[in-house]
């Protein structure tokens, strides 16, 4: 049996052991931050400008009506010293009185980052929690409230305050988050140890930038266990591979798809595993099916511009289809900013007389910009200056900046938790495909990034005056040919009333829609065979999106199978099934291809 003198001996070695740790941890980390090349400043936090105006108009407001803004500090007072005096009164007893009526009621009941009934039971950590609760409600009250702002400065003031409210939850904080309190008591300081090895392994990953792994990388490899559908790159340029992907029936429709991702990320999304691939299923149902795999560019690409991405990219891809099936159209799909950019072709393909599309998917696909939805933050002139001389500077927006834009979106969700799990409790990322996907970014060309938020999204001028592409002026009403658009219920990215309204401006006769429940991802990528998210349709197209889905029907499971029903009346008889490639198109690399594998600089 060990004597206390063992067990303290054991201990104090340990301790030895994992301080010898954090010093060769604590001089990574050093060395990490040292190489770290950060994003412009004005890619942090709005023009001060934003806050000046509010405070501003605060301290307008405490001259026009003194007693409302005295109410409400007295208020937010009053219920602090009170809940100071609860907090004495339970730290003396030891335990929080559960039924004293006068009890705060928990506006943060249900909110998974406070799940520890710790937060409820213990004094501590039961007033740290409700006095963050009061502040948060006395900042949402104060914004609220504020008049004589305009409506954009009103939503970015909104979205900006609730991020420094988010950031400043004592989950986020070592000394009041009980989770990982008790997990480094459990392991003796061991967690901690191993979340300071995590947060030195991203910074070093990243050239020290704070960007929290959300997935194992360890457990995924492109082409073995991930995007893993048999096929061929059969073409490629400076700006794209061209995959053909292996016929699984004997039979396909004469009418090849050719498919364009997004280029803002990996082509993967469409085929993580064979369950859920969207590639691998359009096989299945007798297609011969393209995608397009992008290249991931570095500060070479700088003078990249729309243009390009349609010229090497969208209409080499379909020439290069044509020619090698033999067919003289093709049906096209586009994805998020490849679907934006997929109606602007169609709309120079209409200019030139060329008909070589006979109907167009979009997944996800915003053409309107008047709404701005909740990018709104960050495509006023502040933030789009910043990425301005960003990319002026580094040649393109790299990878880091649009994730981070994105994940702050869900900031809880993709930014916070993953940390606490991560640096605090010392847990690893877990093997999830999706997150892995999600972290496998691409930068974007610094001209294009431009021409895109500045043209489309700023001046809206595809739906306005006609935006200007291969020389050619096109307008959303330019498109003509048979249309499909899929959009998400619950999509944060491209809003489906949104998608809905630049829908209703285009010049096509043969229009149908459809809403997935779901995001912008899982809201596309939903086989059947799971029958997890249902989807809305309506043959009528009224004016409005709300009177859209007010006559809309339900249906139970994915809307995949409803569009290769329409898609199969556009894609002619069948013929024998084709292998990838040709004498003039011979197999270059297998799919995933070699394109998809290169990581964004940073």
């Amino acid at each position: 049996m060990a004597t206390q003198e063992d067990v303290a001996g054991q201990n104090l070695e340990k301790l030895n052991q994992n301080l010898e740790r954090v010093e060769e941890l604590s001089q990574r980390l050093v060395k990490a931050l040292s190489a770290r090349r950060p994003a412009h400043p004005t890619l942090s936090g709005p023009s001060q400008d934003l806050f000046a105006k509010a405070a501003a108009n605060y301290w307008q407001e405490m001259f026009e009506n003194p007693g409302k803004i005295y109410e409400q500090q007295l208020e937010y007072w009053g219920k602090s010293v009170r809940h100071f005096l609860e907090a004495q009164q339970a730290i003396a007893q030891g335990k929080v009185d559960r039924e004293d009526g006068a009890e705060l009621a928990d506006p943060l009941k249900g909110d998974k980052r406070f799940a520890n009934p710790l937060w409820d039971t213990h004094p501590y950590f039961h007033y740290v929690k409700q006095q963050y609760a009061l502040n948060k409600q006395a900042v949402e009250q104060a914004v609220a409230e504020l008049e004589d702002l305009e409506p954009v400065e009103k939503r970015r003031l909104e979205y900006f305050s609730r991020q420094i409210m988010d950031m400043m939850s004592p989950t986020n904080f070592l000394g009041t988050n009980p989770d990982a309190l008790e997990r480094a008591v459990e392991t003796e300081g061991e967690s901690l140890v191993r979340g300071l090895e995590n947060l030195v392994a991203d910074l070093e990953a990243n050239q020290g930038e704070m960007v929290v792994r959300l997935a194992d990388e360890s457990a995924f490899e492109l082409g073995e266990n991930i995007a893993t559908t048999p096929g061929e790159v059969v073409y490629r340029n400076r700006m794209m591979e061209l995959i053909q992907y292996a016929p699984a029936t004997e039979e396909v429709h004469a009418t090849p798809i050719v498919i364009f991702p997004p280029w803002i990320n990996k082509f993967y999304i469409l085929d993580l595993k064979a369950q859920n691939s969207l590639i691998k299923w359009i096989t299945e149902q007798g297609y011969t099916l393209f995608v397009v795999s992008w290249v991931n560019p570095d500060a070479g690409f700088a003078d990249t511009g729309m243009d390009d991405y349609v010229e090497e990219g969208f209409l080499a891809a379909i020439r290069e289809v044509k020619a090698i099936t033999g067919q003289k159209q093709v049906n096209a799909v586009g994805y998020c900013i490849a679907g934006t950019t997929l109606h602007m072709v169609l709309a120079l393909l209409a200019k030139r007389g060329d008909k070589s599309v006979k109907s167009a998917t979009f997944f996800t696909a915003l053409t309107d910009f008047s709404e701005q939805g909740e990018f709104t933050p960050f495509l006023q002139d502040d933030f789009i200056d910043g990425i301005d001389r960003e990319v002026t500077e580094q040649g393109v927006l790299r990878s880091f900046i649009m994730a981070r834009t994105m994940s702050f979106l869900r900031s809880n969700d993709l930014i916070y938790s993953p940390a606490v799990k991560s640096y605090m409790l010392g847990e690893t990322p877990p093997a999830f495909d999706l997150l892995y996907w999600n972290g496998d970014g691409s930068n974007l060309p610094g001209r294009m990034t431009m021409e895109y938020l500045r043209g489309l999204c700023q001046r809206n001028e595809f739906v306005e005056d006609g935006y200007t592409l291969c020389g050619e002026k096109v307008h959303i009403r330019d498109v003509k040919v048979p249309i499909m658009a899929v959009t998400c219920q619950s999509d944060h990215i491209a809003a489906w009333k949104d998608c809905y309204r630049g829908f209703l401006q285009t010049g096509s006769k043969d229009r149908s829609f459809i809403v997935s429940e779901s995001g912008h991802i899982a809201g596309i990528v939903n086989p059947p065979s799971k029958k997890k998210y249902g989807h809305y349709t309506n043959p009528d197209l009224p004016d409005t999106a709300e009177a859209w889905l007010e006559g809309a029907t339900h249906s139970e499971g994915s809307w995949w199978p409803r569009w290769e029903s329409w898609l199969r009346k556009r894609s002619g008889k069948k013929v024998a099934a084709r292998e990838p490639g040709d004498s003039q198109h011979p197999p270059l690399a297998p799919a995933p291809g070699t394109y998809v594998r290169k990581k964004a600089s940073l």
